[in-house]
């Protein structure tokens, strides 16, 4: 453990079912013309896209709508949304979906203050000075983006997928509303699921984990176990109908998807997502499932180097030790039908020597927190191994 540490996180999250109806109350401390981000499809059939205009309408804030953002969002969207905010003078950004589009509500937010390339301030080129005020309402429970300071993208000309990191877009509030996550296909709730706890094992395994950081990791790691596969089957079984489902799991899991993305905040992420990056920077691949293909390769190479904590990470999971934790971690992933591998999520053999040199420029930190620390032809046998 380490005896000194920094812990710095002011996110504002107001969780619980149905607190959606205080987004407006909460936009409205911010600004007076909101810029919603969103995507094409999914709140505008649920409905939760008119229903989040008209609580911000009722606070008398006027409400634009960019409904562009897409899975593994792009810098020139980002960029588009900016130069919409800015045109129209809006003030505060409301995030409205899953990960990606949490992420592109940062990224839009934050490149509505500082101009130029957003990849010379992901890269350090350049330092921002600020962001618009963000309010996040995720849909998923699986990238925490609300509880964080991380904003993917994906350059377009590069394939780079790297994260934008500034305090600035951290959310002015984060609502976290259990009920939002109940619309998701099965299939999704598997992927974001899974990504939720990767992000919990990855900040428990990070060789920069402080001990805040671990209780919330672990607390994750639980939740998850405990109730993942539970919500998973009632999608499966076709349950839609609120007053049947079992809330306290969505609830359980949309709190560890939160301690998920508060966790990767402060320890960063480690060799899987490290790894990740590249396959669906390269792909557009979706991200949990290029997990699933990657987690358990890596993690079969990396147990020698951490023993007591992969025991721990299995207990957690149902196991007994390290010796059964990557058994458990496949026998989740099979429940909820997740297994798969990087070549049937359309990576091709000739992508590996270009994945395994981009990890090291888009993820080198996380490959050096990671217990073991793999070198480029390691790297290279374990996208093979995952192919």
């Amino acid at each position: 453990m380490l005896t000194e540490f920094t812990h710095y996180l002011p996110v504002n999250l107001i969780f619980g079912a149905g607190k959606t109806e205080e987004l407006g109350k909460e936009a409205s401390k911010y600004g007076r013309k909101a810029l919603i981000v969103t995507g094409r499809g999914s709140t505008k059939k649920s409905g939760l896209l008119d229903r989040a205009k008209a609580l911000l309408e009722k606070e008398g804030l006027e409400v634009l709508v960019f409904d562009q953002a897409e899975p593994n969002p792009l810098a020139s969207t980002a960029m588009k949304g900016a130069a919409m905010a800015r045109e129209n003078g809006c003030d505060v950004i409301v995030g409205l979906g899953g990960g990606s589009i949490m992420d592109c509500s940062k990224a839009v937010a934050f490149a509505a203050c500082n101009e130029g390339d957003i990849f010379d301030y992901i890269y350090g080129k350049k330092q921002g000075s600020g962001a618009l005020p963000l309010i996040l309402v995720p849909t998923t429970c699986g990238t925490g983006s609300e509880g964080n300071c991380f904003a993917v993208l994906t350059d377009d000309e590069t394939k780079d997928k790297k994260s934008l990191r500034d305090n600035s877009v951290i959310a002015k509030a984060s609502i976290v509303d259990p009920e939002l996550m109940t619309t998701m296909p099965a299939s999704v709730l598997a992927s974001v699921g899974f990504d939720a706890l990767c992000h919990c094992m990855e900040a428990y395994l990070s060789r920069i984990c402080d001990p805040i950081t671990e209780i919330m990791a672990l607390e994750g790691i639980r939740l998850i176990h405990g109730n993942l596969l539970t919500v998973y089957q009632e999608k499966q079984q076709g349950v839609t109908e609120l007053s049947s489902m079992n809330m306290d799991a969505w609830s359980a899991v949309s709190l560890a998807s939160t301690y998920g993305g508060m966790v990767i905040n402060q320890a960063g992420v480690t060799a899987p997502h490290g790894l990740e990056h590249p396959a669906s920077g390269m792909r557009n691949i979706t991200h949990g499932k290029g997990l699933a293909a990657l987690t358990p390769v890596i993690y079969r190479k990396s147990i020698e180097a951490a023993p007591e904590k992969f025991a721990v990470i299995s207990r957690y999971l149902g196991g007994k030790d390290e010796t059964d934790c990557v058994e458990k971690i496949e026998e989740l992933l099979d429940s909820i039908q997740l297994r798969t591998s990087l070549s049937k999520e359309g990576v091709l053999p000739e992508d590996i020597d270009w994945m395994s040199k981009n990890a090291f420029k888009v993820s080198a930190a996380g490959i050096q927190n990671h217990p073991k620390v793999f070198t480029e032809e390691e790297v290279r046998q374990i996208y093979e191994e995952a192919m």
